[in-house]
């Protein structure tokens, strides 16, 4: 008999988490249910690759290790971490550290022949429904205390979700959604005192068409939203890159507009961003000096005392005037 050990066992049965755990990895921090680890597929000392234990992925945001291979399920980090062994290779050694049980199969039906199938990609998620906001309250409030309530009409959406395989297989989600070029869904909400940040799809820009000669370019749709806050007769056209990694695909976007200007984070990822965007387009314009003291434009929107409604200043005016009355 022979011993095998099923890809697709290997994807529903590891969590990519305890895996890291078992080779020797701590996360050096959570942010919602993205947890971040200082890279061990190349050299860094800033916590770039990370992991949702959600959805049991992994991108490596620092750049890519000598596979060449940046993110993926946990097998795509197999691949990355012992590189160059080869699939069965690596198979066979996230089997031993997890201790999966091989399978049996006969050596007749191992060289019994099978029909060819076309390989293709499985998603391991199933958007259920997308809904018009406030829908559900938990959505709402967090977008609310984010400071965007108002910039998010139509253009965020409700979306529903559920997960179809791998440790959290069965597993109903909703979240806050952003649609990209390519269909997928940035998604964003609050999870106990974490904000949870992740895409259902492949991750892509959005471009939003406005005014031909402006051009104004935003790391993420937080961002973008708070600056619509401030700026709610603004025309310019848009794109927000969900990914500072997505620079490349921004500048090719952009070579058509004389006015450009950029409000990234005030970090070094958003520094390098602009980096490469100024040598490719020298007339583009930092302008997070916008939001200076702060990390990012939604930062400073949030650090602001609430603003009240005419009708909540005419409350309080009349209550410090019974207060004298008395």
């Amino acid at each position: 008999m022979a011993k095998w050990i099923n890809a697709e066992q290997i994807k529903d049965q590891v969590s990519l988490v305890d895996l890291l755990t078992r080779l020797g990895h701590t996360p050096a921090y959570r942010s919602g249910r993205e947890l971040f680890y200082r890279s061990m597929l190349r050299e860094e000392r800033t916590p770039s690759l990370c992991v949702n234990d959600i959805m049991d992925v992994w991108f490596d945001h620092g750049g890519q290790g000598r596979s060449g291979i940046r993110g993926g399920n946990v097998i795509d980090f197999g691949l990355a971490y012992w590189h160059p062994a080869t699939f069965p290779e690596v198979i066979e050694r996230i089997s031993n550290i997890m201790a999966i049980p091989v399978q049996t199969m006969s050596l007749d039906n191992k060289q019994r022949k099978r029909p060819r199938q076309q390989a293709k990609r499985v998603a391991n998620y199933r958007v259920e429904t997308v809904k018009e906001l406030d829908s559900h309250p938990a959505i709402t409030r967090y977008l609310k205390s984010r400071g965007i309530w108002e910039a998010a009409q139509s253009k965020i959406k409700e979306v529903y979700y559920a997960v179809d395989s791998g440790p959290k297989q069965g597993r109903q989600f909703f979240s806050a959604g952003w649609q990209n070029e390519a269909g997928a869904w940035e998604l964003r909400n609050r999870v106990g005192d974490r904000d949870f940040k992740s895409c259902l799809g492949r991750k892509a820009i959005t471009f939003l068409p406005g005014d031909p000669g402006n051009l104004s370019i935003f790391e993420g749709f937080m961002d973008y939203l708070s600056w619509k806050t401030d700026n709610p007769a603004a025309s310019d056209t848009v794109i927000v890159l969900n990914s500072v990694n997505l620079i490349d695909a921004a500048v090719d976007r952009a070579r058509a507009y004389g006015q450009i200007n950029t409000y990234f984070d005030r970090d070094r990822a958003g520094e390098m961003a602009f980096r490469t965007l100024h040598n490719a387009l020298p007339h583009a314009r930092d302008c997070s000096a916008t939001y200076e003291g702060y990390n990012d434009y939604n930062e400073m929107l949030m650090a602001r005392p609430p603003r009240r409604l005419p009708w909540e200043e005419e409350h309080i005016f009349e209550k410090v005037m019974a207060t004298y009355q008395r």
